[in-house]
C-alpha cells in the first residue's frame, strides 16, 4: 500500500532550508501517516456500504498512496533545487532559480489539493444512485423505499398527535433535535416566533409533499431495476455481430465477429460506447438510451 519516499532528497531539502537537523525517516513517516488516515477512512466506508464497492475503494486507496508519494518526492526535489537565503547568505544568491522554485511551489500546492480530492471521492462512494450491477441492488433499493415510507408515516403520525392533543409532549417519532427546532422562539414573526406556531403542526405540508416525491423517486428506481431484470436476455443478432444485454454487469454490449472499421469505431465512441478489453466488447450502461444508441451504430 505504501510507495517509496526519497529520504536522501528529503534530507537535502531540509538542510538547504532549515538550521535544524533532519530526523532520519521523518519524510516517510509523515507520508505513511497520511496514507494510514486514508486507509482508516476506507475501512469505515466498507463497514457501511455494499461489498460491491469495496474493490473500487481499494483502487482509490492505492491511487491516493501512489499520487501522494509522487507529490512528496516532487515537493522535496523542488525544495532541494535552491537553498534558502537564510542558509546560503545573500552573496551571489541565485534569484532566478529561487523564482522558479517559488512558482513550482504554487503548482505543487495545486497538485496536493488534487491528491486530497481522491479522499473526497472515497467519501462519496456508495452515496449516489445504486448501481444496478450491484448483486445487492434490489434489497438496497427496496430498503430506500421502505425507509422513505416509514419516515413519511412518522411525520403524518406526529402531525395527527399534535392536532389531537395540542402538545409535543410524548409525541412519538420526534427527535430531541426536531423538538428543539419546533419550539425555538424568535425564528418567525408569528406569536413567540416558533416554527410550530407558524406551521401549526410539527411537519408542514411542503415537507410531506417532498417526502411523497422522495418515495416516488425511489419507487421509480426500483421499478426500473425490476423492468431491466425482466427484459429478455436473449442477444440480438445483426450482420457481423450481436447485441448482448448483460444484466449482471448492467451493460449493453456490442460484439463484432471481426474488428470494426475506423468509421464504425468512430460511431461507437460518438454514441457513448467504449471498448472493454476484459469483456472483449463495446459497451455502455444498460439503458433505453443505450438501446437507441446501438441501433444508431448498427443501423
Amino acid at each position: 500500500m505504501y510507495y517509496t519516499i526519497n529520504e536522501s532528497i528529503a534530507r537535502t531539502a531540509q538542510e538547504l532550508n532549515s538550521f535544524s537537523d533532519y530526523k532520519a525517516g521523518s519524510a516517510t513517516a509523515e507520508y505513511r501517516a497520511e496514507v494510514d488516515k486514508a486507509a482508516a477512512l476506507v475501512e469505515r466506508k466498507k463497514a457501511t456500504i455494499s461489498p460491491f464497492y469495496h474493490e473500487k475503494l481499494d483502487y482509490l486507496l492505492d491511487r491516493y498512496a501512489k499520487k501522494l508519494a509522487e507529490y512528496y518526492n516532487a515537493y522535496y526535489r523542488n525544495e532541494a533545487s535552491c537553498p534558502s537565503i537564510l542558509i546560503s547568505g545573500g552573496s551571489n544568491f541565485p534569484v532566478n532559480k529561487k523564482r522558479k522554485q517559488n512558482a513550482r511551489r504554487d503548482t505543487l500546492q495545486q497538485e496536493y489539493q488534487n491528491v486530497q480530492g481522491i479522499l473526497h471521492k472515497i467519501e462519496s462512494i456508495g452515496t449516489g444512485p445504486i448501481d444496478f450491477a450491484d448483486p445487492h441492488a434490489r434489497e438496497m433499493l427496496q430498503q430506500r423505499v421502505d425507509d422513505a415510507k416509514a419516515n413519511h408515516k412518522r411525520m403524518k403520525d406526529a402531525n395527527a398527535w399534535y392536532r389531537k392533543l395540542g402538545t409535543l409532549e410524548g409525541c412519538p417519532g420526534l427527535t430531541d433535535k426536531e423538538k428543539a427546532w419546533l419550539t425555538r422562539p424568535g425564528v418567525f414573526a408569528v406569536g413567540r416566533g416558533t416554527p410550530l406556531e407558524l406551521y401549526r403542526q410539527p411537519f408542514p405540508s411542503y415537507e410531506l409533499q417532498n417526502s411523497n416525491a422522495t418515495i416516488k423517486r425511489y419507487q421509480d428506481r426500483l421499478d426500473a431495476y425490476e423492468a431491466q431484470r425482466n427484459r429478455s436476455a436473449a442477444p440480438t443478432d445483426f450482420e457481423g455481430g450481436q447485441i448482448v444485454r448483460n444484466t449482471e454487469l448492467n451493460r449493453l454490449q456490442i460484439l463484432f465477429d471481426e474488428k470494426p472499421d475506423e468509421e464504425t469505431r468512430a460511431k461507437l465512441k460518438a454514441n457513448g460506447f467504449r471498448w472493454s478489453p476484459r469483456n472483449q466488447a463495446w459497451q455502455r450502461q444498460l439503458t433505453s438510451a443505450a438501446e437507441a444508441a446501438a441501433r444508431a451504430v448498427i443501423g
